[in-house]
């Protein structure tokens, strides 16, 4: 059996890393599998999703590390009129810090609820905010 569900987050600044874990876990056991897999998928090419614990200051880091890894001001080949979307692109470091953290997570269901750690959790991740934001949520198992 599959079941796919999407939710829509509003995100509020330019990077930002949003706790999800609770909304996952409804969508899992309102599909009625108890063993298989479930898929986090974010819809965007300028999002993650990650799995980390929930520490301000492990967010904050992750922010630091993403920031020079990536950072804003760099002459980017990204950064320059597209014709084909009629505007500038500006967001280069958005699409590579998401590249760097993943576009999805994959998570085991066991006895109709998500398998992680004690400290797992799940995060959107926000670099090119604020907008609404898709995440897709695919259960599949029996």
């Amino acid at each position: 059996m599959v079941k796919l569900n999407k939710f829509v987050l509003q995100t509020m600044k330019e990077t930002q890393y949003i706790l999800i874990t609770d909304r996952v876990e409804k969508l899992v056991e309102q599909s009625g599998i108890q063993n298989g897999v479930v898929f986090v998928i974010t819809a965007h090419t300028t999002s993650g999703i990650t799995v980390n614990e929930s520490l301000e200051c492990l967010q904050s880091d992750m922010e630091v590390l993403m920031d020079e890894l990536a950072p804003e001001l760099k002459p980017y080949s990204h950064a320059r009129m597209l014709h084909s979307y009629g505007q500038t692109a500006g967001n280069a470091p958005g699409h590579l810090k998401a590249m760097l953290t993943n576009n999805h997570a994959v998570l085991p269901v066991q006895n109709g609820k998500i398998v992680r750690g004690h400290a797992a959790e799940i995060f959107f991740a926000e670099y090119d905010g604020p907008q609404d934001r898709t995440v897709l949520v695919e259960v599949m198992g029996e």
